[in-house]
């Protein structure tokens, strides 16, 4: 269970950083972190360093792509944290 939450630290803390130097780099019209890779960090458990990133640097929050795909990943991992602490434990 350990490494379990180490991993979704440090995953979030990944795609918060991700979502920072993407903010960043369109500022100053550098080059882009993909949209894809944003999705899968999410999608790997980023969801919430992602979602808060979004809010605090005021990025992607006009895509309704990532409106709906970045709240629907945090459900996901919700549940699926719900369940490995249900069984695991």
């Amino acid at each position: 269970m350990g490494y379990y939450l180490c991993y979704l630290l440090a995953i979030n803390i990944i795609a918060f950083v991700a979502c920072f130097i993407d903010k960043r780099a369109a500022r100053r019209s550098k080059r882009r972190i993909s949209e894809q890779t944003l999705f899968l960090l999410s999608a790997f458990g980023g969801a919430f360093g992602f979602l808060v990133g979004m809010f605090v640097f005021r990025h992607k929050t006009k895509h309704l792509s990532f409106r709906i795909m970045i709240p629907l990943f945090c459900a996901i991992w919700i549940v699926g944290t719900a369940l490995v602490v249900k069984y695991c434990l």
